[in-house]
């Protein structure tokens, strides 16, 4: 009867081990594309998010100086659908009143 240590010695077992990590590390490379593919995506609409917003600001404001800037990141913590209507209807002054302290 073969022992354990016996088994890890066959070339069966060592074939299978081998085949086993080689489709280890290929589907880990798959989950690593994929999930880079994920973040790439993820980055890409958020900065895409960042610049419609500071084109809104700025159409609505005119330049965007450091107090508007500094209210980007707590607007950016909501979604279009919640920061529009407040770029819409509040002043320059009740925005940054509102989002200064939450950066």
């Amino acid at each position: 009867m073969l022992g354990l240590s016996d088994l890890k010695q066959t070339r069966v077992y060592q074939e299978a081990l081998q085949e086993g990590r080689q489709e280890g590390r290929q589907e880990g490379r798959q989950e690593g594309r994929q999930e880079g593919r994920q973040e790439g995506r993820q980055e890409g609409r958020q900065e895409a998010q960042r610049e419609m917003l500071e084109n809104l600001l700025q159409a609505r404001f005119g330049e965007v100086d450091e107090e508007l800037r500094a209210i980007i990141e707590p607007l950016l913590q909501l979604s279009a659908a919640e920061f529009m209507p407040l770029l819409l209807q509040q002043s320059r002054d009740e925005l940054i009143a509102q989002f200064r302290d939450l950066h």
